[in-house]
């Protein structure tokens, strides 16, 4: 996608027509290409002075600034110093205090005092204080994923996602309508299917397929550049397809407009991957997510989980948190509710700013929600949070961001819940035919938590820090270990039996380690 700033389109006849590149514009996509690859080594403003040159000799200089700007993602720009900026500014600055810099003759001797307490000349230090600004940063590398026709590939697919930006309903139809519809369901935006009913033709018959009508903000509150980057999306899943058509209503700085799309326009989907997608809808979920990922639970975050059916609807929440307790196996996810045995998962939805109208609609979809567990972080300005938890799911207010304890909590209490109801269904012994068996091991034999089995009995075996061990390969340690021994034999000792917690053994066994500086340990008895 481009920014806006770059849309090339025309409005004759009140539409809304992208300006598409040609293949006449193939020689300027390759002197793009290799400005770029000319000017590595080289200062940005010295590649954005020989760029402006291009504009100059082009017809339409927002072409050049658009293939510019794909190219430019493919590049990287280093800072070209001897020393970090930052520290270099400082201790400038701090030099020019000390002696009062008046003149130029001061400044100098201010460069020279500070270059000489960072161990650099005062004309290293001078190029370094400013080297991290974006007109003196070095292209270090270019490598562009087009060709020069892959690139003009590239910029039409762009120059028609951003023209998607403003988009208030995009009506499609398609010969490939099963991806059509996955991936609106994965963009969580919301669709009829027009005459359900209708034969569908043969293949290729695009007038015979199914309308797939994709509503966008206006309809129910304000609209929001997100839901554009949406539409913009979409459009890779639709041009894949052989045969398409694309008809969409812009909110052109509030004039309505048409445009209108196909497979016959230049619009396709270069075998290159897009640089960078767009993962999360707000900053909120953005942030939470970061969040979440610092914390260590026994809990997976899963950004935009399987749809969960709600009538005739579909509700795709934010995210699911999908439970892995300590030593289980990391296999397919199963259905919230699953006794706690295998995976559980819990439901989150982050309920934003919404009107009242959009709000009622989303209650409307939980009420129909059966057998889900669902945690609803609700801004505390809408005040529905009752109303939430009347449909049997529970609701966390949050203002500005989610409280990441809040949520924290709650899953906790799940997690006890799940270990209770797994401990309740495993013997009260356990009697493994391993000699050695970590307790990790055993609990994923069983699909349960470790906690799970904390509370159960091991008549043949004693534990060895989170490992069960049988008093045989005690006693046989015992005849193997001996005062003065090097902690690191001991611990090829212990490796031998499959144990890895050498220093929960060895205090078992009535040894400890004296350990020698850095150099290493003596095993000595207790």
């Amino acid at each position: 996608m481009l920014t806006k700033d770059l849309l090339r389109v025309s409005r004759a006849g009140g539409g809304f027509h992208p300006q598409f590149a040609t293949r006449e514009h193939r020689p300027l996509a390759a002197r793009v290409i290799g400005t770029y690859q000319g000017h590595v080594g080289e200062r940005r403003a010295t590649l954005e002075s020989a760029l402006t040159d291009l504009e100059r000799d082009a017809d339409d200089f927002k072409l050049v600034r658009g293939l510019s700007a794909l190219v430019e993602r493919e590049s990287t720009f280093e800072t070209d110093a001897a020393i970090d900026p930052e520290r270099a500014r400082k201790a400038a600055f701090e030099a020019a205090e000390s002696v009062d810099v008046v003149d130029r003759d001061e400044r100098a001797m201010a460069l020279i005092r500070a270059g000489e307490s960072l161990s650099l000349s005062a004309d290293e230090l001078e190029h370094a204080l400013y080297a991290d600004l974006d007109d003196r940063q070095v292209l270090a590398s270019v490598e562009p994923r087009w060709d020069p026709d892959g690139l003009l590939a590239q910029y039409n697919l762009s120059l028609a996602q951003t023209a998607l930006f403003d988009a208030t309903e995009v009506r499609v139809r398609s010969n490939d309508p099963k991806a059509l519809v996955s991936a609106i369901k994965r963009l969580r935006l919301m669709y009829e299917i027009h005459n359900p009913d209708a034969a569908v033709g043969t293949t290729g018959d695009i007038a015979s397929n199914r309308k797939i009508v994709v509503t966008g903000p206006t309809h129910l509150f304000r609209a929001t550049r997100r839901y554009g980057t949406r539409f913009a999306r979409l459009l890779r899943t639709i041009a894949k397809a052989d045969e398409w058509h694309l008809e969409a209503t812009i909110d052109d700085r509030g004039t309505e407009r048409t445009l209108s799309l196909s497979h016959e326009d230049p619009v396709g989907v270069p075998d290159a991957e897009p640089v960078a997608d767009v993962t999360f809808d707000s900053s909120v979920e953005a942030d939470f997510a970061a969040r979440f990922s610092q914390v260590g639970l026994d809990w997976d975050l899963v950004r935009e989980p399987e749809p969960l059916a709600t009538g005739t609807r579909v509700m795709i929440p934010d995210f699911a948190f999908e439970y892995r307790p300590a030593g289980s196996t990391r296999g397919n996810s199963s259905d919230a509710g699953d006794g706690g045995r295998g995976d559980f998962r819990v439901y989150f939805e982050i309920m934003g700013f919404w009107t009242p109208e959009y709000v009622e609609k989303k209650l409307s979809q939980l009420e129909t929600l059966e057998d889900v567990a669902l945690l609803v972080a609700v801004d505390e300005s809408l005040g529905v949070g009752e109303e939430i938890e009347t449909r049997d799911h529970r609701a966390i207010p949050y203002s500005g961001t989610v409280r990441l304890k809040d949520i924290v909590d709650v899953l906790r209490e799940y997690e006890t819940d799940l270990v209770r109801e797994s401990a309740a269904d495993l013997p009260d012994e356990f009697t493994p035919d391993a000699d050695v068996i970590e307790l990790e091991t055993l609990a994923a034999r069983h699909g349960v938590s470790t906690d799970a089995l904390a509370d159960k009995r091991y008549p043949d075996h004693e534990f060895i820090g989170r490992t069960l061990v049988r008093p045989a390969v005690l006693d046989a340690l015992r005849a193997e270990l001996e005062s003065g021994l090097a902690f690191e034999e001991a611990e090829a000792v212990f490796a031998e039996y499959d144990i890895s917690d050498s220093s929960a053994a060895l205090a078992e066994l009535g040894y400890r380690v004296e350990w020698e500086g850095l150099s290493g340990g003596t095993v000595v008895e207790r």
